[in-house]
């Protein structure tokens, strides 16, 4: 069995590529880094090592090769001739790799009408429909068709915590990846076309919708929360950030709030949803992992999209009736570092543009509010235990406005 892992960073190697591996696939990388590439070809293969605060583990992920993905033709030859394919490559890069994807799909068309199923590993929402429309604009009616019946384009909801790999973590090794120990995979059960392969920790799951916000409002969202107010409390560390008691309260209750809503939203079990918070603050503490709050905070503009993370998150919590008011502080201080970030000064004033801009938020909404009564404490400078007492005073009486 064949499969083309679009993508040869830190997910690709470190989570989807080593699943297909274990999974008795013959993996092939498709990247343009030549060190990867060059690598991949001599060794066939790449250590992982999982890592924890109880002791590391190291894997070898075997039978393994690569292509440089400006290599059209050979990029395009792997893709025609595989069983699964799956990208990591980047939100952003997406439509870099369309080109190849289109000739390997049109040469599949010319051999057989096989169906393929990509599954599509990238930070993205409706990342499906996206990846559809650049493929479907690069072909004709008849091609649409084709397409339509034999190419399966699958989201997943990529879980594994995989940091910036330092020469540290690589310790000489330099294709290893160190990673958390987390490996499940949820995909669209829907959306495969043929019969749903067998891959080691692979989760088919139906409604994906539903695993798509939990992962985006309740992990990513969280995620960004730590990091956005560990910066700003010159914290270098996620597991330095969540381990300040007023910063883990903060995160907590934004991710409980979520969780409410969604399980409100899905009828999901809250008792689950719950657990899987706990789960994950355990997850956000793993010293060994190294993750920083500046990779993890980094590219605020996107986090403060209407749909994403924080903005999205909120959203959808108000909508359940909930006042997201830690969500709420940790968009302030997304809000905060973007604003640093492109070198305007921090005022109010300068804060709801950006809401306006950024997160499509209009100066009345209940939520361009909330977030601004929070940003007053980034341009204050308040310590965590400060913001967290605003907080809660603000839940407090939102909680006593609904009674």
């Amino acid at each position: 069995m064949k499969a083309v892992m679009y993508g040869g960073g830190n997910i690709g190697r470190g989570f989807i590529g080593a699943l297909l591996s274990q999974s008795g696939y013959r993996v092939t990388f498709i990247d343009v880094s030549e060190a990867v590439v060059n690598t991949l070809q001599t060794e066939k293969r790449y250590p992982v090592r999982y890592v924890s605060t109880e002791g590391n583990k190291d894997v070898w992920i075997e039978n393994v090769t690569a292509v440089n993905g400006n290599d059209t033709e050979a990029a395009s030859e792997s893709i025609a001739d595989c069983d699964i394919m799956a990208t990591a490559v980047g939100a952003r890069i997406l439509k870099f790799i369309v080109p190849n994807i289109v000739l390997g799909l049109r040469k599949r068309w010319l051999r057989n009408a096989k169906p393929l199923n990509i599954i599509i590993c990238e930070n993205l929402m409706d990342a499906n429909k996206v990846l559809e429309d650049m493929i479907k604009a690069q072909l004709d009616e008849g091609e649409k068709e084709l397409f339509d019946k034999t190419i399966g384009l699958v989201e997943a909801s990529i879980g594994r915590m995989v940091p910036v790999q330092t020469e540290e973590m690589k310790a000489g090794e330099p294709m290893r990846v160190c990673v958390e120990q987390y490996g499940f995979l949820p995909v669209d059960r829907a959306a495969f076309k043929g019969e749903v392969p067998q891959i080691t920790n692979i989760v088919p799951v139906s409604p994906f919708d539903f695993y798509i916000k939990r992962k985006l409002f309740i992990h990513n969202m969280g995620h960004a929360i730590c990091a956005y107010l560990g910066g700003f409390n010159g914290r270098k560390y996620i597991w330095q950030a969540v381990s300040d008691a007023d910063v883990l309260c903060i995160v907590q209750n934004a991710m409980i709030d979520s969780a409410v809503a969604l399980a409100k939203k899905y009828g999901a079990s809250l008792e689950d949803m719950l657990m899987h918070v706990t789960d994950l603050l355990g997850r956000f503490r793993n010293r060994e992992l190294k993750d920083t709050c500046m990779r993890v905070g980094g590219d605020p503009m996107r986090k403060l999209g209407r749909c994403d993370r924080l903005i999205g998150a909120a959203l959808l919590a108000i909508e359940q009736g909930i006042t997201p008011v830690y969500t709420a502080l940790g968009a302030a201080g997304a809000v905060y570092r973007y604003i640093g970030e492109v070198g305007e000064t921090q005022t109010r004033e300068t804060a709801m543009r950006i809401l306006g801009e950024v997160s499509d938020l209009s100066p009345d909404h209940q939520l361009t509010d909330l977030i601004l009564n929070m940003y007053d404490y980034f341009l204050d400078g308040a310590t965590p235990a400060e913001m967290r007492f605003a907080a809660q005073l603000l839940k407090s009486n939102s909680i006593k406005d609904v009674i």
